[in-house]
């Protein structure tokens, strides 16, 4: 099979090509797992993380990818939940212990033995690949592939920043960034939120243009004045800077939810203008989000549905892949960009 492999870590300043397009043999599926013929693998912001080191690889080389969508193949040993046939999305949550007081408690995102699809097993920058059955999930008819790629990740992690944002109806929320997740985030607040405003923060203007169409109640540069304070504020950047803009704008008791799951280091010196009075007081909050549940996979996939989410998707082929990853590296992003494995 055909599949792009990391091999390091790098600057991507220096390398155009990070992953390597190279053949390797089809997986075999052991017991309690699936084999995936891939049709779909979104491209995540994450895979910056773990190219340039902020985001370490279980080994090398490794198959990245971790929004995949594609057709089940072959079923191990002691598998009972899928069919031949059946068209299934994979996303970040690969595998955690099952035991232990963080997976009982609907918290295995938080259990020390969590892996990652794409980070510490192959994941979907491939014709096929293998998972735990229970990693899996059934999509919905009226999703189409394309469509369901980018909610995998990217809707899953923007739901789960929702609800830890504890955001109430007629509360305005801030988006800090609008790429795959943020217009992801929009469409779902307000479903849930009907009657909150959204403000908009971004560097690019095709952003804050998409944002415009989608419905925010107000657009701006990142670091420009808002209407009014914010309630609550979800920060999608990869930067440090943005955490202090949306500190300053949120209003007293506010939450500021940080929706990465790496920062760059090349500007964290920003924290050291962090002023108490200015950015903290006031009895503002800070929360990070670490990866996502399964509950929380299945919940985005359900809300998709209903609302019905319509992620702005950008498509390129799998030799496009490190062309895709330039592109959100330099902020050329509109939406999600999705890989086509395959075309059956």
């Amino acid at each position: 099979m055909k599949a792009l492999f990391l091999t390091g870590t790098f600057d991507l300043r220096k390398t155009q090509n990070p992953l390597i397009l190279m053949e390797k043999p089809e997986p075999v599926p052991g017991p309690g797992h699936i084999l995936i013929r891939v049709r779909f693998c979104g491209v995540c912001r994450t895979e910056l993380d773990e190219i340039e080191g902020r985001v370490k690889a279980a080994y090398y080389p490794i198959i990245p990818g971790h929004q995949a969508v594609g057709v089940v193949e072959e079923t191990g040993e002691k598998t009972t939940r899928f069919s031949k046939g059946d068209r299934v999305g994979v996303g970040w949550f690969y595998s955690a212990c099952g035991h232990c007081g963080y997976c009982l408690s609907d918290r295995e995102n938080l259990c020390s033995e969590f892996k990652a699809t794409g980070r510490d097993a192959d994941g979907g920058y491939a014709e096929y690949m293998v998972v735990p059955e229970s990693s899996a999930h059934i999509l919905p008819e009226n999703l189409s592939d394309l469509q369901a790629a980018p909610i995998l990740c990217a809707g899953a992690i923007g739901y789960r920043s929702l609800l830890l944002s504890g955001l109430k109806n007629r509360q305005l929320l801030g988006l800090i960034g609008f790429g795959a997740s943020g217009h992801l985030v929009l469409q779902m607040a307000q479903y849930l939120f009907p009657d909150s405003p959204v403000f908009v923060f971004s560097r690019s203007e095709k952003e804050r243009t998409l944002a415009g169409k989608l419905g925010a109640a107000w657009t701006g540069e990142i670091g420009c004045l808002p209407p009014e304070k914010t309630d609550v504020a979800i920060d999608t950047t990869p930067v440090w800077k943005t955490v202090l803009t949306a500190l300053e704008y949120l209003k007293p008791g506010g939450r500021l939810i940080i929706n990465a799951i790496g920062k760059e280091e090349t500007d964290k010196s920003c924290l050291l203008q962090l002023d108490y009075s200015r950015h903290l007081w006031l009895e503002k909050e800070v929360k990070s989000v670490a990866n996502v549940t399964r509950k929380d996979i299945a919940g985005c996939l359900a809300l998709a549905v209903k609302i019905p989410l319509k992620p702005a998707v950008q498509e390129y082929s799998l030799k496009e892949a490190n062309l895709a990853l330039k592109e959100i590296k330099t902020g050329l992003i509109e939406g999600a960009k999705v890989l086509r494995i395959s075309s059956s």
